[in-house]
């Protein structure tokens, strides 16, 4: 069986130490000092639909910038123009369980995906989402069995803490404009011969939405549960 994406749920652990102090003191002392900040750190488990278990790829490395391939993005689809955080945030959890290796390569994957970040360096924690790319070597395994895979949003909403801290202190995300949203929905993965199988997913992801602006992504945050 070939090799899949990894998992979005569960990230966090592999945040090089200067974004995660970045990423978590804005989203969780900011925002969350009322909350628990061990649930940030918690992993949600995962479903896999076809009995099976996904191998385990290494990602992009923390230095790793973003490629500026001459073919363009491939299958990645642009950032939209949405300025509502939880819509943007189901936006880009489908890009980031859809790919298609058929016609799109690892670098223009990742092309693709960096043009939803923030622009704001302060911010913008591209590792964490450069890192659900698997290394080069499993991209061309995955790309030779013409892997590929779609994605359907079951629904997005802010997390019971981050609501919480944000009714108890609406100022406090008037610095960055950061929202905090989890997604859930469902990935299709096919491949050669037929195969294929569906996972349910779960990401939280860190917005931007300053006002007067579109949305952007800023990071994939450590998993909320509530």
């Amino acid at each position: 069986m070939p090799n899949r994406l990894p998992s979005l749920s569960g990230y966090g652990v592999t945040w090089s130490a200067k974004k995660r102090i970045a990423i978590v003191a804005l989203v969780i002392t900011a925002l969350l000092a009322l909350a628990a900040t061990a649930a940030w750190f918690t992993g949600r488990g995962e479903h896999h639909d076809d009995g099976s278990t996904p191998a385990q790829a290494s990602g992009s490395s923390p230095s790793e910038a973003a490629p500026q391939p001459a073919a363009g993005s491939g299958s990645v689809p642009k950032p939209p123009q949405i300025a509502e955080p939880v819509a943007f945030a189901k936006a880009a959890a489908q890009m980031l369980w859809s790919y298609d290796t058929r016609d799109t390569s690892r670098d223009q994957q990742l092309a693709g995906m960096h043009a939803w970040m923030t622009k704001e360096p302060k911010y913008s924690d591209w590792t964490s989402v450069s890192g659900q790319v698997p290394d080069p070597l499993l991209w061309s395994r995955m790309a030779d069995q013409d892997q590929h895979a779609t994605a359907t949003i079951t629904e997005g909403h802010y997390p019971g803490a981050f609501k919480q801290a944000l009714a108890e202190d609406p100022s406090a995300i008037t610095e960055a404009y950061i929202y905090v949203v989890t997604v859930n929905g469902k990935q299709q993965i096919e491949w050669k011969k037929g195969g294929g199988g569906a996972e349910d997913r779960a990401v939280t992801l860190a917005v931007q939405c300053r006002p007067n602006h579109d949305c952007t992504l800023a990071a994939i945050a450590p998993s909320v549960t509530q």
